[in-house]
């Protein structure tokens, strides 16, 4: 899978827009647009990083509630 489509699958699951989501994840909003768009790449490491950040937060979200 393509980086700027998997960036774009984990923004959609989190339920957030483009602004909700460089605000959640600290990325500015016009670097989510550009990597979405393909204009540019982000390394290869940085989907495995956002995806990290959100099962973490969804577990401690689970944590909290049992």
């Amino acid at each position: 899978m393509d980086i700027a489509k998997r960036i774009t699958e984990l923004r959609e699951e989190a339920g957030e827009n483009r602004k909700e989501f460089s605000l959640h994840t600290g990325i500015p909003v016009r670097t989510l647009e550009d990597w979405e768009a393909g204009r540019r790449t982000p390394p290869e490491y940085i989907p495995q990083l956002i995806e990290y950040q959100l099962k973490y937060e969804k577990l401690l979200k689970s944590n909290k509630k049992g």
